[in-house]
């Protein structure tokens, strides 16, 4: 693994753009990193739609909202300084989607915090980057958290949980 090979996991909310500032500020525009931003595609839930044209709308919302994030963080860190071939984005789509092109790789849907890691080792990335949503102990309970499963399955890598 290589140590200055930093992954930021991105959802396209305000924790994740913190956490792109603070590998900025971190960084300073210092040569040798290289960073990818990775998003990993979580589907709406089918159920909420009246038919499949209109869950297959929202999933392609879904996407181009992602991609768009991921493209402007890429903007923001190469404007830090940090020159643009040593920035990468990456969209990791769902097994599920309907918009699945066969990809290499997919998220099958059962862990974010795995698939970031998968990538994470796959890839050899010594650092992960996360935004911390902030939930409480009850909202964790209920619906999990990325950044606490992170912390816990995490290894052979540095993690740094951004609140």
């Amino acid at each position: 693994m290589d140590t200055n090979k930093i992954l930021i996991a991105a959802d396209g909310s305000e924790n994740a753009e913190r956490a792109i500032d603070y590998v900025t500020d971190i960084l300073q525009g210092a040569a040798g990193f290289h960073i990818k931003l990775l998003s990993i595609e979580h589907l709406p839930d089918r159920d909420f739609f009246a038919d499949d044209t209109a869950w297959k709308d929202a999933c392609v919302k879904n996407r181009e909202k992602l991609i768009a994030f991921l493209a402007h963080g890429k903007e923001r860190l190469t404007k830090s300084g940090i020159p643009e071939k040593q920035v990468q984005t990456d969209y990791v789509e769902s097994c599920h989607s309907p918009l699945a092109e066969k990809p290499d790789y997919c998220s099958r849907g059962t862990s974010i915090a795995l698939d970031i890691l998968h990538v994470a080792k796959t890839e050899g990335f010594k650092t992960v980057v996360i935004g911390r949503r902030g939930v409480s102990k009850a909202e964790e309970f209920m619906f999990g958290s990325v950044s606490n499963r992170i912390i816990h399955a995490g290894s052979d890598c540095t993690i740094w949980v951004v609140q």
